[in-house]
């Protein structure tokens, strides 16, 4: 009978994986043909940047609204409809007419994003116990982690071998197969305690819970502040042509597949020493790269180290976050995702700063920066922590 039940568990995360794996290929698909939509309708490529800036803006301003807005939905049906609004997104995208129906096409789903992402999280930890839940959670996670290492990559090269509305007709079928999933094979999911989502709210008045966004807010920041530019690092500084940055980020990639389960299985055990580790892991990755030449063995060896450490840094900051409110998960999941979008924000912002003033080789410091302040915030939360105990 238990072995029944964790059949049925794995499945259903399968599933919510799925829906996560069409959401994130739409959301930062858009990377790889950003060219071929600023050529098609004649903007520069900065304003054409809107089509991600814009995305992850209104997913930041609606993350926990949105949640409390749909909270008294059967949640089946409300995954579903999010997935529909994708998939309608993308329908709208291939016969846009100009870059102002196009952007407000592409902004139309964000705005969905954290119920979707919201639901699927607290759904995946809550058909666990509480010790397994950092796993059940990396598993969902892994959905967005495949979208950047075959999602994006395929979408780019559909663009470049039929034209640019190819890539979001795959993103629509990615989405209408994550919809019909989702309805066929999706159990129901129980309803929160109403009591519960009426009391969302007072979380906030947890001295914990603001420190851990914080941790998140700048690992994130750390994060995307040199990921972001990876491609032009890797062209300028070591001096790799197309192909082979083609082949580092495959690289990274899948490593960072192994690297999101590993942090679920370290997670489980300790949430407080995996994130510490995690931070010392990526400041030292970092500061590797910064000392790399231009030999390519040795890049691909690194670029596999840097996939392995990062991609468990969003399942990390996630399980800090929600941590600090098990009783609100659904909500706490939306203020993550929120606080996720602002910190891709924040660090791409910082990165590009660093560039302007300093130089692209000089980019790993804003990293570095950024890890060493959510290291003295991770600091300060321990003081917190024994102080609560003692109290």
């Amino acid at each position: 009978m238990q072995k029944i039940f964790y059949m049925k568990s794995k499945r259903t995360l399968y599933i919510l994986a799925l829906g996560i794996f069409g959401i994130g290929t739409t959301e930062f698909g858009v990377i790889g043909i950003l060219p071929q939509l600023a050529h098609a309708f004649n903007v520069s490529i900065e304003k054409a940047g809107w089509l991600l800036s814009g995305f992850a803006l209104a997913v930041a301003i609606s993350g926990p609204f949105m949640m409390m807005l749909l909270s008294s939905f059967k949640r089946k049906g409300l995954m579903a409809f999010v997935l529909g609004i994708f998939a309608l997104s993308n329908l709208l995208s291939i016969i846009a007419p100009n870059f102002g129906f196009l952007l407000a096409a592409r902004i139309l789903p964000a705005f969905f994003h954290p119920v979707y992402w919201a639901v699927a999280l607290s759904s995946a930890a809550n058909i666990v116990s509480e010790k397994e839940a950092p796993k059940a959670v990396s598993i969902v996670f892994g959905g967005f982690t495949i979208a950047s290492i075959l999602g994006i990559p395929i979408a780019t090269l559909m663009a470049d071998v039929f034209n640019w509305q190819s890539s979001f007709i795959l993103y629509a079928a990615i989405n209408i197969i994550s919809f019909v999933g989702i309805l066929l094979f999706l159990p129901d999911i129980p309803m929160p305690d109403k009591k519960k989502r009426n009391s969302n709210l007072s979380i906030f008045k947890s001295k914990i819970l603001w420190i851990n966004l914080f941790v998140a807010c700048f690992i994130v920041a750390a994060m995307y502040a040199t990921y972001g530019y990876m491609a032009d690092y890797l062209g300028k500084v070591n001096k790799m042509n197309g192909k082979e940055i083609s082949v580092l980020l495959f690289i990274f990639g899948v490593t960072g597949i192994f690297g999101n389960q590993l942090a679920g299985k370290f997670l489980s055990k300790n949430i407080y020493t995996t994130t510490l580790l995690f931070i010392l892991s990526l400041v030292l990755v970092h500061i590797l790269l910064y000392n790399l030449g231009t030999q390519f063995i040795s890049i691909a060896v690194m670029m596999g180290v840097w996939g392995l450490v990062h991609s468990g840094g969003f399942l990390i900051s996630n399980i800090n976050v929600t941590s600090s409110a098990p009783e609100s998960r659904e909500f706490i999941n939306s203020v993550f995702t929120s606080c996720g979008n602002i910190a891709v924000t924040l660090g791409t912002g910082i990165g590009g700063f660093w560039i302007t003033h300093f130089g692209i080789h000089q980019i790993v410091w804003s990293s570095i920066l950024c890890l060493l302040i959510s290291f003295l915030i991770l600091i300060l939360k321990k003081v917190q922590m024994v102080k609560s105990q003692r109290i």
